[in-house]
């Protein structure tokens, strides 16, 4: 997609989540649940208004840096080569707020379910395609594995984030897929994660040494 179709999508979502809560405002309680612990229960609340509001401001936050930061790199020409993928981040991210708003307004609602679970529908979502942006991202200062050997060797870069790519997609399905079976599968998608990204700055760096 065009970087302006993105954003007007974007904002169209965005402006779905402050709507949806303005419309239901009315029917929601004034102490508005906004945090759940692993047992996927409410155990953390908000004022009605912060709790309808919070995600479309984090939305609007992240559509408008993801616009900017490519004019502050100093490699904004290797943008190019990656843009639809960068571009897609802005969306998919719009979309995952906007399903979380979506959760946290059913479940305010007194609709009750395991609200971790589904969060990890969305979070298997997100990490999927994380993983096709690092498989297609070239060199630069904001997005990627950025370690001093991804930014001191092209190739290193690009191994990187090949191998970053197929474990973020992984970790995606199973986030996804472990979201019908298991209750505490985002925790254990979020350890994998963790460990995946740990993995790939070690392996940037023994890629590194092997040019040496």
């Amino acid at each position: 997609m065009e970087t302006k179709t993105v954003v007007a999508v974007s904002l169209g979502l965005i402006v779905f989540s402050v709507l949806l809560g303005v419309y239901y405002y009315p029917q929601l309680p004034d102490q508005f649940a906004t945090h759940w612990g692993m047992n996927g229960e409410a155990n953390g609340y908000s004022g009605r208004l912060e709790g309808i509001i919070m995600l479309p401001i984090i939305s609007v936050f992240i559509v408008a840096l993801f616009l900017v930061l490519p004019r502050f790199d100093p490699l904004k020409k290797n943008y190019s080569s990656f843009r639809k993928y960068y571009n897609g981040t802005r969306l998919v991210m719009a979309g995952f707020f906007a399903y979380i708003q979506v959760l946290m307004i059913l479940w305010n609602l007194s609709y009750r379910f395991n609200f971790l679970q589904m969060m990890a529908i969305a979070f298997g979502a997100l990490f999927f395609y994380l993983g096709i942006l690092l498989e297609h991202a070239k060199q630069n200062w904001f997005v990627g594995i950025r370690t001093p050997w991804t930014m001191s060797s092209e190739k290193v870069w690009d191994k990187t984030h090949k191998l970053g790519g197929k474990l973020f997609k992984a970790a995606g399905i199973i986030s996804f897929l472990g979201a019908f079976v298991f209750k505490e599968i985002l925790l254990l998608s979020v350890a994998i994660v963790i460990a995946s990204s740990i993995a790939i700055v070690i392996y940037s760096y023994l890629e590194f040494k092997k040019l040496k």
